[in-house]
């Protein structure tokens, strides 16, 4: 049997620090200390070559226990459907009703951040509600 490991969810992004700040809203994550030696982030940042600077960020769990958020700057645009994304899970144990209400109330606190609504699948007496997003950048995810 293998051992579990650890992993990191990277996002390919235009803006890589924008995305991040957005995510660390969605999930309460935050952004870790900058390396040893800088007092910021933007001080790290200036360091940097000028074609380094602003191509990576990343957020975390502040409890330690979900995954580590990376953000890379790629010169393409989002063209396609992801071929994978979150699940928020926001409505964990709730039915009906009120599962629709606690996901609708975190779809207004999404899109008032930038994120777009694209799709709310009603119950269907065998999958429960569920809201399809994207991010600020087009990403997928749905709030479960």
């Amino acid at each position: 049997m293998t051992a579990v490991k650890q992993f990191q969810v990277t996002f390919d992004c235009a803006d890589p620090e924008r995305v991040a700040r957005f995510w660390c809203e969605v999930l309460g994550y935050v952004v870790p200390p900058p390396p040893k030696g800088f007092d910021s982030w933007a001080d790290f940042n200036r360091s940097l070559p000028p074609e380094r600077q602003g191509t990576a960020f990343a957020c975390v769990d502040p409890t330690g226990v979900g995954p580590r958020l990376f953000f890379q700057r790629v010169p393409e645009g989002k063209v396609v459907k992801n071929r994978q994304h979150l699940d928020v899970r926001v409505g964990t144990g709730l039915v009906g009703d009120e599962r629709l209400a606690k996901l609708e109330a975190e779809r207004d606190r999404l899109v008032a951040l930038g994120a777009v609504c694209t799709q709310v699948l009603l119950a269907d007496g065998f999958n429960e509600s569920c809201i399809n997003m994207q991010d600020i950048e087009g990403n997928e995810f749905c709030l479960d």
